[in-house]
């Protein structure tokens, strides 16, 4: 009787694991799939400035919207390494503009997994132009079997360091560069 019982509490165990196992980690925190693109982005401790930067332009109301988006979210070491000044001038009430034109170069309207973004890249034998929701384009190439890097206006190159984060109305995948638009 015990053994049989413990047999259903692994066996009940294992089944659940494909739910569980869709959440990812990112700045130490669980992403859930059930949430939201913001409501997960505030809770990671490696996206503090990005939450600061899509408060201050005013798109949490649109990215908690229905969506589906992608998100290529840097990290805060991101912002870091731009030059100095360059965010505490975007977070001005007056670079709103600015402001929310490099963010919204971030988004894809749409779900892309990575999956689908290297189908691009192969169908564009080596690279994808993506079109962001500013309008202007990224150009997405694989570095290796399994990164995904994005090229910016500018010639500046982001990693995806994790990939496809589920969130309720779209995606995220999580870059160690700011990307920029032409201004």
């Amino acid at each position: 009787m015990f053994t049989r019982s413990l047999f259903s509490i692994a066996a009940a165990a294992l089944l659940a694991a494909p739910v569980s196992a869709q959440t990812v980690m990112v700045g130490g925190e669980t992403m859930y799939p059930s949430k939201d693109i913001v409501s997960n982005a505030v809770n990671s401790k490696d996206h503090t400035t990005l939450v600061a930067a899509v408060k201050a332009a005013g798109l949490v109301e649109t990215l908690q919207g229905k969506g589906p988006f992608t998100v290529f979210a840097p990290i805060n070491g991101a912002f870091a390494v731009l030059p100095a000044g360059t965010v505490e001038s975007l977070l001005k009430p007056e670079s709103k503009a600015a402001l929310t034109g490099v963010l919204t170069y971030h988004v894809l309207a749409g779900r892309y997994t990575a999956r689908d973004i290297e189908k691009h890249i192969r169908k564009g034998k080596g690279s994808a132009i993506l079109t962001t929701v500013n309008g202007q384009k990224l150009t997405a190439m694989m570095n290796g079997p399994r990164n995904i890097v994005l090229k910016d206006a500018a010639g500046g190159i982001a990693n995806i360091s994790t990939y496809d984060v589920m969130q309720s109305n779209g995606i995220i995948h999580v870059i160690d560069h700011v990307l920029l638009p032409k201004m």
